[in-house]
């Protein structure tokens, strides 16, 4: 098992001389825990590639603590410093042009001209970066294509002795990953949705701010390579009721939802069941996420059967995981 340390001042210390050294370390965020290493040595990063399994067309994020550290590293046009000002630090990453004088290594942009950049609120990983004095690259801790950790010990369970040190400081208050919103070309596009919605972005440019939902084979953006956030259990989406052998992730009120052949979804063994949020709160839900996806993941269950979340808001993002997760294993399970 992975070294697990209390995120003290003296393990924020350790973490930062890891990663200046080169080593890999796990960071808790306000989104999901991070895979961190020194962004501007390239074998450290090689080193997120190997551990993950990651493809090496998909760029990874580099976090830094300030839009002027962020500039040193990418070209910021007049409107992505307006979307800087209104959501940094937080749970926004912004695709950009790299500079032509980038230390950043090259593998973080995966072969591209831009780079992923985002300035974290969570008070650990910030300490981490200041202490490193240093970007810190850190897609999602865990074997690439699976569920993201939001627990110290979902990364732990992915990605074993892979990880120098894991830092822990609970679990992820919003549970999914940062918004991503590509401002490197004409028109601003989300790419990846999060809890900053594309509605929010254009009330702040001033204009329409369109999403990208579509799966790529070589992705501009973290979080969008064919196979993503998959489950080994098939899912099957927009369930009325449950089919025998179903596992039951829900959302809201399961008063009326019903077991085909007989019984209630209320009657499912704990092991069964899990409600993203009793009350249907989005936000509580999407901080369940990945957790009760884990929790499903079960062989003993042939399906997990996933209530409808709607489709607004943080709904948006929910439902754009729900639905990769559902791709990876289409050809098993149908939706409802």
């Amino acid at each position: 098992m992975p070294l697990i340390k209390q995120a003290t001042p003296e393990a924020l210390q350790e973490a930062a001389q890891l990663i200046r050294g080169g080593g890999l370390v796990a960071l808790p965020t306000e989104t999901v825990y991070g895979l961190g290493a020194n962004a501007l040595d390239g074998k450290a990063v090689a080193r997120i590639f190997e551990a993950k399994g990651r493809p090496a067309i998909n760029p990874v994020i580099v976090h830094v603590l300030s839009v002027d550290e962020a500039q040193k590293y990418v070209v910021m046009n007049a409107a992505a410093q307006k979307v800087a000002a209104s959501f940094w630090a937080g749970a926004l990453t912004m695709i950009l042009p790299r500079r032509v004088d980038c230390s950043v290594s090259e593998l973080c942009s995966a072969g591209l001209p831009t780079l992923a950049v985002r300035v974290p609120s969570h008070p650990v990983m910030r300490a981490v970066i200041e202490a490193a004095g240093v970007p810190i690259a850190a897609p999602s801790a865990n074997r690439s294509g699976t569920i993201s950790p939001t627990t110290p010990l979902h990364v732990a369970e992915s990605l074993g002795d892979a990880v120098d040190m894991i830092l822990a400081a609970g679990a992820c208050a919003i549970g999914l990953e940062s918004t991503v919103l590509d401002m490197s070309g004409d028109v601003p596009v989300v790419l990846r949705p999060g809890a900053i919605s594309a509605e929010e972005i254009a009330a702040v440019l001033g204009h329409e701010v369109t999403y990208d939902f579509g799966a790529h084979d070589k992705p501009r953006s973290p979080g969008q390579l064919l196979r993503h956030y998959a489950p080994s259990v098939p899912l099957r989406l927009n369930a009325i009721d449950i089919e025998q052998g179903e596992a039951l992730l829900a959302f809201g009120s399961i008063k009326f939802m019903g077991i085909k052949g007989g019984g209630a979804a209320k009657d499912l063994p704990p092991s069964m069941l899990r409600n993203l949020s009793d009350s249907g709160d989005l936000h509580e839900a999407a901080a369940n996420l990945f957790r009760y996806m884990r929790e499903l993941d079960k062989p003993d269950h042939q399906r997990i059967a996933v209530m409808n979340i709607p489709d607004q808001g943080l709904g948006i993002a929910i439902n754009e995981r729900l639905r990769r997760a559902a791709d990876s294993n289409r050809s098993t399970a149908p939706t409802a």
